[in-house]
């Protein structure tokens, strides 16, 4: 039976967009299935993140803040579920709309910040661990996935490595320029493409290539040799697609992450200091076999499946 889903989730300039780009990877699942889907939220005025909703249809209602008034206005909806994607939430958001009668899904990242659910998404590596006495969908057998990228692959080049070098959809920390400038006190030859919503002016003469926030990263991904990334949503793409990938981690909630999937290794360790990694950042750039030894071993831990065992279990709340 076709049911309103409500997804209440924010994105912008500080926040990021990876709430947002898992919400859309199982939206496209819901209407997938004939479901209606709105999203609830403000995305902070980023024309990428308008977009990423726009072309797919799905509207976007600027959600009521305290816990009672988005119940109510979740019940005006008349929202069959709701799935719940923030850490700004007031802590009894998930109880007010529990009890006027809305099945709640909560995704979450470790902590679950003392939000009430009928059912708790943690995608996260290790998260099977990490909850007890609740009813949740814990690990990489959930992650969520958009369309564009599962219809990808990796395509690896040779010769030169390419490199893509990205910090979300906004690099909310500023920590592009140190990273780029890692990778260019490696003296290995490279290419790199750099997303960079800031401008960034790339060292003169070097083959590097600066592009905003764009539609086209999961391609971009695909094509790389190498990713120079944060341990955020996107970790979970470039797993699935098997692109060599090195991490750092630019805010405490992805700590866990990148020590879980580096200490299983999924991905090269870089630290936080981009000087201090340059050594690393060498020896993935000047070896093919190093860099294909992580493309493999991350490819066999998400098997692009798991928006449709989230749908499945959401389907089952009453």
């Amino acid at each position: 039976m076709k049911r309103r889903v409500g997804i209440r989730c924010d994105a912008g300039p500080a926040t990021g967009v990876g709430h947002l780009v898992r919400c859309v990877a199982l939206a496209e699942e819901l209407l997938a299935r004939d479901d209606e889907v709105v999203f609830l939220g403000d995305l902070g005025g980023l024309p990428w993140a308008a977009a990423q909703l726009e072309r797919r249809g799905f509207p976007l209602i600027p959600a009521r803040q305290a816990p009672e008034t988005l119940s109510a206005q979740a019940s005006g909806l008349d929202l069959g579920a709701i799935v719940l994607d923030s850490y700004a939430l007031p802590a009894e958001t998930g109880t007010a709309l529990r009890r006027a009668g809305i099945p709640v899904l909560a995704i979450v990242d470790g902590d679950i910040r003392g939000q009430s659910a009928d059912l708790y998404l943690d995608q996260n590596l290790g998260a099977e661990e990490r909850h007890t006495g609740l009813p949740v969908l814990a690990g990489a057998r959930y992650v969520l996935l958009r369309d564009e990228v599962r219809r990808l692959s990796a395509t690896p080049s040779s010769g030169r490595p390419n490199v893509l070098c990205f910090f979300g959809g906004t690099d909310a920390t500023g920590v592009i320029p140190r990273w780029v400038g890692a990778l260019v006190a490696t003296a290995v030859p490279f290419s790199a493409t750099v997303i960079s919503p800031s401008g960034l002016v790339p060292p003169p003469g070097l083959p590097i290539s600066v592009l905003p926030p764009t539609d086209d990263l999961p391609r971009l991904m695909a094509t790389a040799d190498l990713v120079v990334t944060a341990a955020g949503t996107s970790i979970w793409e470039l797993l699935y697609l098997g692109v060599p990938t090195a991490l750092t981690w630019v805010a405490g909630n992805q700590r866990a992450g990148y020590e879980t999937v580096v200490g299983r290794g999924l991905a090269a360790g870089l630290g936080t200091d981009p000087e201090a990694a340059v050594p690393v950042l060498r020896e993935l750039l000047a070896s093919p076999e190093t860099r294909l030894s992580y493309g493999k071993r991350g490819r066999q831990v998400v098997d692009g499946h798991g928006r449709e065992r989230v749908a499945d279990a959401l389907a089952m709340i009453k």
